[in-house]
């Protein structure tokens, strides 16, 4: 158990927004008191760096590597484990391992892992992410083709039985996916996503109603907002109520287009993603999936072909890319990186900072490069 501390100096990241003349009692992994500095709290007194700002621990619900280890080559709980050690270090203290479009035992492989690491103490894990395989062969994108598939029955109880005890975010085609399983799924508590879908409006609408929750990395993969036909995109623009997986990258949307969907949706229901891959945290010129060589060149990871291959992004610099390429208010990019995605997959204890919750916390300077974090209390070095 990590002892009681006190941390002061920097500015807190409240509900009220960024506040200064605060310290943050810690004890036990877990959130004690937000009290004024001079406050005599029997604890051990940690004085931050001056102008840093302290904010809750990332929180990244589309992660597909990390540190050399891409989940879907690995779907193992040490697989899970490198990849959360290797984005702890750009501020990330909780994420869901995604497997992307493969076989059945791959997907069910990753499932379980995530599962038996989340038991592990301070392992970052908090779920899986599915993105895949039952989504639209129109709209691959990187996905292997020959392995998008049909839900049926089978899949469907299996998702719903995996759903207990284990947050489950599961991307979908809606207009690939009959209504009752999806009713079926959202009952049992799956998190539903549109992703990687040619669904038209009206398609997206009755997702909703039976429980879909949420877009994947919004305009990507997903046919263009038209005037006769607003398909998945210009449904979740005119929506209230589902969030929206953004990657802010300068390379998988225009900011003129993260700019217009931040300006018409709720703010409460934007989500920053990396979508990362392997080659996060290393120096390594490419990786190899399904078989391809994907290529890391001009910031993108890309096929030969052009075709986009996840993202050469961090957490912590998709909310410096917010405040800077979008115009976000730090606050606001900070909690489209804590403290929406984990409402989205109902992560009440954590993604704020307030007596109770875990003591998940990023450090980082006043322009917004991570120091360290605080996972469950222990601290770590970036």
């Amino acid at each position: 158990m990590s002892a009681r501390e006190f941390l002061t100096g920097g500015r807190v990241l409240t509900e009220d927004g960024l506040s200064s003349g605060l310290g943050l009692l810690i004890e036990g992994g877990v959130i004690l008191d937000l009290l004024p500095e001079s406050s005599d709290t029997a604890a051990a007194t940690r004085r931050l760096p001056e102008g840093s700002i302290l904010a809750p621990g990332f929180i990244d619900i589309q992660v597909n590597g990390g540190g050399g280890v891409l989940f879907n080559e690995t779907p193992t709980v040490d697989g899970a484990l490198a990849i959360a050690a290797a984005h702890r270090r750009f501020g990330t203290t909780s994420l869901l391992p995604t497997i992307i479009t493969d076989r059945a035992e791959v997907m069910q492989a990753g499932a379980a892992a995530a599962r038996a690491a989340m038991l592990r103490p301070k392992s970052g894990i908090a779920g899986v992410h599915l993105e895949g395989p039952f989504i639209s062969p129109r709209r691959p994108g990187v996905h292997d083709p020959a392995r998008i598939r049909a839900m049926d029955q089978a899949d469907a109880d299996w998702l719903a039985a995996q759903a207990d005890g284990l947050p489950m975010l599961l991307t979908i085609a809606p207009e690939e996916v009959a209504d009752d399983h999806l009713r079926q799924l959202a009952k049992a508590g799956v998190v539903l996503s549109a992703g990687h879908t040619a669904a038209s409006a009206e398609r997206i609408g009755q997702a909703i109603g039976f429980g879909l929750r949420a877009f994947t990395h919004l305009f990507n993969a997903m046919p263009p907002l038209a005037g006769r036909e607003p398909g998945p995109v210009g449904a979740a623009l005119l929506d209230r109520t589902a969030w929206c997986g953004l990657i802010v990258d300068g390379v998988h949307v225009h900011p003129v287009s993260l700019g217009a969907a931040l300006a018409a949706r709720p703010l409460d229901r934007m989500v920053l993603v990396t979508d990362a891959m392997s080659v996060l945290g290393t120096d390594a010129d490419g990786f190899d999936l399904y078989g391809q060589r994907i290529l890391r060149r001009h910031g993108r990871l890309e096929r030969e072909d052009g075709t986009l291959a996840g993202a050469d992004l961090d957490m912590a610099t998709a909310v410096r890319n917010s405040v800077e390429m979008l115009g976000c208010p730090v606050e606001q990019a900070l909690r489209m990186a804590a403290t929406y995605p984990a409402a989205l997959m109902r992560l009440a204890d954590r993604g704020m900072i307030a007596p109770g919750l875990r003591a998940d916390l990023v450090l980082l300077t006043d322009g917004l490069q991570p120091i360290g974090t605080w996972l469950e209390g222990d601290w770590s070095a970036a």
